[in-house]
């Protein structure tokens, strides 16, 4: 019992040293949905660090498209979306850096338009990066 609790101690612990860890499990669950087929503006992995927030909110955004696209077309992971979504947000708003944010960060409209594979793909290696 002892050795059984502390390895779920040991596990959660991992899991949540990152704020990210919830969004990473549900970018997991929705990534080879079949039902979900949008163009989503979708932000380079390798931006400076001072364009991390710009880049986590832009992918941020595009889910809020993705959870619309959803409730459309009545997708089976609209749930893992909408717990993105909400997730998301919700460790955003915990980390408002001091809203001055670098002139050479791109707005969200001014990435490509990958589709929602590409997406995910990306999304899962800045919150990889983010976790480090």
């Amino acid at each position: 019992l002892v050795c059984f609790c502390s390895s779920a101690y040991i596990l959660k612990t991992a899991a949540g040293h990152c704020k990210w860890a919830e969004v990473l499990k549900d970018l997991e669950q929705i990534k080879t949905s079949k039902d979900i087929d949008v163009s989503l503006y979708t932000a380079n992995t390798d931006e400076d660090n001072e364009c991390q927030e710009p880049v986590m909110r832009c992918f941020f955004l595009e889910t809020k498209v993705i959870l619309q696209e959803c409730l459309i077309k009545n997708c089976s992971k609209t749930q893992d979306v909408r717990n993105i979504w909400k997730n998301g947000n919700a460790s955003l708003e915990n980390s408002k850096l001091n809203s001055t944010i670098s002139s050479k960060c791109k707005e969200c409209e001014e990435y490509e338009e990958k589709n929602f594979t590409e997406f995910v793909q990306s999304f899962v290696k800045v919150i990889q990066k983010e976790c480090k």
